[in-house]
């Protein structure tokens, strides 16, 4: 899961006092999200991302991810359903996502993993 919000660093720093999380900085280009550790992980807990570039779209919450098996069949179905997409399909991670929103207006990430090489 991932929480974007306008200043990651703050956020990052509450985490890090709050959860005892390490952050691990991810170059965005010109700025940095974070992957937060839990103390003695060798896999984040969550990422913590500032709302500019491909997430600028994103609420303020934190964002689950779904996997599912044909990301462009689980778009429209989205939009057949009375939901919208929030952002378009993106690489990420090895696979595709997309973020959605439920006709309850609530958030979601949507990843189909990549094929196994």
């Amino acid at each position: 899961m991932d929480l974007t919000v306008p200043n990651a660093d703050s956020v990052r720093e509450f985490y890090t006092h709050v959860a005892g999380w390490k952050a691990d900085p991810v170059d965005m280009g010109g700025y940095s999200d974070y992957c937060m550790m839990p103390p003695g992980a060798e896999a984040p807990a969550a990422g913590i991302c500032h709302a500019r570039g491909e997430n600028s779209n994103l609420p303020p919450q934190w964002l689950i991810y779904i996997t599912v098996a044909d990301l462009s069949a689980s778009l429209a179905a989205c939009t057949a359903r009375g939901g919208r997409v929030v952002t378009p399909t993106r690489e990420m991670g090895g696979g595709k996502m997309a973020v959605i929103q439920d006709p309850a207006v609530a958030v979601a990430a949507l990843f189909q993993p990549g094929q196994s090489a």
